[in-house]
């Protein structure tokens, strides 16, 4: 989001980054306008709950912490609209803008930076609890929205529709793609396209934006980088708090491996102590910047993480928890480029085994070296900003 409202901005927009307010610093940085939609501890509060990763309780989990700012996001866009022709640009969470949508007659477009939310009959995605043949993954698509999604957003969807005058909805996982026009920011090869997707929508390519990408490396990292053998570059996620035991494995594959390591996260708290002389924590570091020389990259699979690794070429070990994750990983390992490991999975012997295989296959190789061609160019925000203005015209 950040990268699409600078490129629009760059375009001569005037833009408003509205979110909860741990990233208003990042929008001051880059002298974005912001609006707040939840509180600093609203956020420490959604992160440090376990549920935010567990496969089932994710989705409940992550509307619950959204539910509070979304009648503010509903006056945000009406207060905006009031003042001067208004699109908005929302993920499929943004219940609030849905609704200015339908009241006020707002244009809003749906922005999906990844393909586990559009599902199919004819490519289902893949979401945890799905199995079997095709009819079978989709009886059991169905039964999950109508027993554990509907029923957790409905309750307060539909009364608040009441209130609007609107009338009442029966299936949110059809009614949040906008009929204005839906945006997939990911590549045809990485999902393509299916008969019974939404009407309007258009793909374009991965965002691949990272903040501080243009600056230089701080001499510890480039001293860290140029001391040996490429490294192994490990995060469970910006924002997981529950990585212990992704980053107990992590250290012991890489003392199995001999190789040298690089621990993101913000919170590291969560990181054995002491780490080997051989591995480096960073709370910070543009993905795009060290990638590229790295050896592997080992992940949870959001899809930011899953394509800055294609782009940069290298091979990828993913440890899906909730989300488009599973799906995220399903897609990296028909491409070749990689492989997942399940929690259970998840141990250092089974991931120094895997990281071996990759980094030793020329086939992997050669299917990474493809993918970062693809990805040469960096389009994905030029292009979504293109279909972005064919559909709003001037404002």
């Amino acid at each position: 989001m950040m990268g699409l409202a600078l490129e629009l901005r760059r375009r001569g927009h005037e833009v408003t980054l509205a979110t909860n307010e741990t990233f208003a610093s990042l929008a001051q940085r880059h002298d974005l306008s912001f609006e707040v939609l939840g509180t600093r501890e609203d956020f420490i509060a959604c992160i440090s709950h376990a549920d935010l990763w567990h496969p089932r309780k994710a989705f409940a989990h992550v509307y619950r912490s959204l539910q509070p700012g979304l009648k503010t996001q509903y006056e945000l866009l009406a207060r905006h609209a009031a003042r001067t022709p208004t699109v908005a640009i929302a993920n499929c969470f943004s219940f609030g803008a849905y609704l200015a949508q339908e009241k006020l007659n707002i244009p809003l477009v749906t922005l999906h930076c990844q393909p586990a939310v559009l599902w199919s009959d004819f490519e289902p995605p893949t979401l945890p609890g799905l199995f079997g043949p095709r009819w079978l993954k989709r009886f059991c698509y169905n039964v999950g929205v109508r027993f554990f999604i509907d029923p957790v957003v409905l309750p307060f969807l539909n009364p608040w529709r009441l209130e609007l005058g609107l009338p009442p909805i029966r299936q949110i996982s059809r009614w949040w793609h906008s009929p204005f026009g839906v945006l997939g920011m990911f590549p045809e090869w990485f999902s393509p396209p299916q008969p019974d997707w939404p009407a309007k929508i258009q793909l374009t390519n991965f965002p691949l934006w990272n903040d501080q990408s243009q600056g230089t490396l701080s001499a510890e990292v480039e001293a860290f980088m140029q001391a040996g053998e490429p490294p192994i570059v490990f995060t469970p996620g910006s924002a997981n708090v529950h990585g212990q035991t992704f980053f107990t494995a992590a250290v012991e594959a890489c003392c199995r491996m001999k190789r040298r390591a690089l621990f993101l996260t913000e919170y590291p708290d969560q990181l054995p102590q002491p780490l080997p002389q051989d591995i480096l924590h960073l709370r910070y570091v543009p993905l795009d910047a060290v990638l590229p020389r790295a050896a592997a990259f080992v992940h949870h699979g959001g899809v930011g993480s899953t394509s800055q690794a294609l782009a940069a070429g290298i091979p990828q070990v993913i440890m899906p928890l909730a989300h488009d994750q599973f799906d995220n990983a399903a897609r990296v390992t028909r491409l070749g480029v990689g492989t997942s490991l399940t929690v259970r999975q998840f141990s250092a012997a089974r991931l120094a085994s895997r990281l071996h295989d990759l980094i030793s296959s020329q086939a992997v190789q050669s299917a990474c070296r493809q993918c970062a061609e693809r990805l040469k160019v960096r389009d994905g925000l030029s292009r979504s900003v293109d279909v972005l203005e064919e559909w709003v015209g001037p404002l």
